[in-house]
């Protein structure tokens, strides 16, 4: 058994090598889901920080534990002080809230957030380091030979690692062992309320036959995708971590899946479990590559093109996992099957707080509650605007019945503050000047020199610093 498995894992690497494309830079994988034979491996069991693709196993424990009737789909969990008080991504929902499980997993999945993650695991693992370590109990009962969970969000912490080979592993067994919650990894969008949160995965909607998975983005452990698609029924899993830009995730993954659906496997590809251990006994820190750089830090929805700084990367020999790369052929070269386009438009999932679907009457009552808010925010930053005298931000136009996904600070959603609908700036005339007393107040920006001067003082130029909150919101990818 021991020969045979060295010796594919040889004629792999050597046919691998031949067809040219052993590119050793960041960890990725396709594999195939029905027969779990590898079709492509950089560095695929390199160890990774995970960032949100945690809540893939948080999923699966959380399934696991409904298949085992220990938990249940309609089961009420009551988000703690602690998972409220935990960073965006988040819902922001007050301690003491009540969400299903279902809309819980659903939330995960889309919109990403921390709260919720922390949420499932404090109610069904009784706290944070009890869901840990029935996460790492299913790891090593999958094989996941790299992973180790301190936390069920991906929040960054040392501690907390997989491998593009573990993760592949992982979503290949929610596909077959949950196929009726498989709906859960391919939500293009959820509501909450009039709140429309789109999903990161930007495969969904545009890479033909793409059906899930996850996304996750920490500075340290660049950004991450497990992906799944389906081509001519033949379904694929690829993983990329470490990418510099949501966009070259994406990119990535699209071109991996195209190799992928122009190869086929045989004898001499191997299984996920035959991959060759990794050199390295820790993850590279990506900070310095992703984060520590001229330009704003990227987030989630980045699209913006970055150099791709392979961190870590050993010389490729033979038995590394570093070359065991698309066999020659059709799927030695990227074939683009169909260019990328934009989202297409997606039919939201509506979620929801507490037991039962909200009635026509309680949608009016929270809809009347978020718009009594939007107005309460609008007059606060039109009175600090005033203040300062600066002009009043220009209005954007939402579609009917929607609000932006934003900003956490006010209880709404979003990270970033970046809105998930394609907005339209209103035109100019209903832009208005600032006309509330206070700005009424000031002087005009020439009087207030002149009489300085008159004075005997040097003139005081006046306050026009910008609002840190004011910025035009940016169309997400």
């Amino acid at each position: 058994m021991a020969s045979s498995r060295a010796l594919r894992l040889a004629v792999f690497a050597i046919v691998s090598l031949i067809g040219g494309a052993a590119l050793a830079s960041n960890p990725a994988l396709v594999v195939e889901v029905e027969s779990g034979r590898v079709l492509h491996a950089e560095r695929a069991t390199d160890p990774w920080f995970p960032a949100s693709i945690t809540k893939l196993m948080t999923t699966y424990v959380a399934l696991d534990m409904v298949r085992q009737g220990r938990a249940s789909m309609d089961q009420l969990l009551t988000v703690t002080e602690d998972a409220a008080a935990l960073p965006p991504s988040k819902m922001a929902f007050k301690p003491g809230t009540q969400v299903r499980l279902d809309n819980a997993l659903r939330i995960i999945m889309v919109k990403s957030a921390n709260d919720i993650a922390a949420t499932i695991a404090d109610n069904l693992g009784g706290s944070i380091d009890g869901f840990a370590a029935i996460m790492n109990d299913t790891a090593r009962r999958l094989g996941m030979r790299e992973s180790h969970f301190v936390n069920p969000h991906g929040l960054p912490d040392d501690r907390q690692q997989t491998s593009a080979r573990d993760m592949a592993i992982l979503a290949r067994a929610l596909l077959r062992e949950f196929p009726d919650q498989e709906y859960l990894f391919h939500i293009g969008a959820i509501q909450f309320g009039r709140r429309i949160i789109r999903n990161h995965n930007g495969l969904i909607g545009r890479y033909p036959g793409a059906d899930g998975m996850k996304t996750g983005f920490i500075c340290a452990g660049g950004f991450n995708v497990v992906a799944s698609a389906t081509h001519q029924g033949r379904r694929l899993i690829t993983v990329v971590l470490g990418s510099p830009s949501a966009n070259e995730r994406t990119m990535k993954a699209a071109e991996l899946f195209d190799r992928g659906f122009s190869s086929t496997g045989s004898f001499f590809n191997p299984g996920l479990e035959e991959l060759p251990a990794s050199v390295l006994q820790s993850p590279p820190n990506m900070r310095a590559v992703i984060c520590d750089r001229r330009g704003p830090v990227p987030e989630e929805d980045d699209a913006a093109p970055a150099a791709n700084v392979d961190a870590g990367a050993s010389a490729p020999n033979l038995f590394s996992s570093n070359v065991l790369a698309f066999a020659g052929g059709a799927a030695a070269e990227a074939i683009r099957r169909t260019p990328l386009g934009p989202r297409g438009a997606v039919q939201p999932i509506r979620v929801w707080i507490g037991l039962n679907p909200p009635s026509e009457s309680d949608l009016a009552t929270q809809a009347a509650e978020e718009d009594a808010a939007d107005q309460a925010r609008k007059s606060k930053g039109k009175k600090s605007a005033g203040k300062r005298g600066a002009p009043a931000e220009p209005k954007v136009a939402l579609p009917a019945g929607a609000i932006e996904d934003g900003k956490d600070k006010a209880g709404i959603a979003g990270k970033n503050g970046r809105a998930t609908l394609s907005l339209k700036p209103v035109s100019g005339a209903d832009i208005t000047k600032d006309s509330s007393p206070a700005a009424k107040s000031q002087p005009p920006a020439s009087v207030a020199p002149a009489k300085a001067k008159a004075d005997g003082k040097k003139p005081v130029k006046p306050d026009v610093k910008a609002d840190a909150d004011a910025k035009p919101a940016t169309k997400a990818n």
